[in-house]
């Protein structure tokens, strides 16, 4: 079990890696080696998630989600399988934890009387200069 918060932990069975050849560092070791982690996690099929999180998780992946519910993280920032296998994980688990943070809801609120005055003293400002305006110049 992998532990995201206090409240949500994804089991090593709902990750799955596959590795491939990145375009990354590596000179021409990077010819020979799949040193690129392709990490998926189904956040439909997830029971570990709670709903609301798979929900924001989805909506926080943008074009890493797949139409099928499959969050695809793709690491080869490292020169080594590990060190791109535990960044692709780290990603994920952050983003996780992102999508669990519940967002406060926005309270509407009714302007002051003194920004109210502000802005209909603008308005009168902006109007007297409008109304100086003459449609054509005089050549006295």
């Amino acid at each position: 079990m992998i532990r995201v918060t206090d409240s949500i932990a994804i089991g090593e069975s709902e990750l799955s890696e596959t590795f491939v050849r990145a375009s990354g560092p590596g000179g021409q070791n990077v010819n020979k080696v799949s040193s690129a982690v392709q990490l998926r996690f189904d956040v439909r099929g997830s029971p570990s998630l709670p709903n609301d999180v798979a929900v924001r998780l989805m909506r926080l992946a943008g074009q890493r989600l797949t139409k099928d519910g499959v969050i695809v993280i793709l690491a080869q920032r490292h020169r080594t399988q590990e060190r791109n296998r535990a960044d692709a994980r780290e990603r994920l688990l952050d983003l996780i934890r992102t999508a669990a943070v519940r967002p406060v809801p926005r309270r509407a609120t009714k302007p002051t009387k003194a920004s109210k005055k502000r802005r209909i003293e603008g308005k009168k400002r902006r109007s007297k200069i409008k109304s100086l305006r003459t449609g054509r110049p005089s050549f006295d």
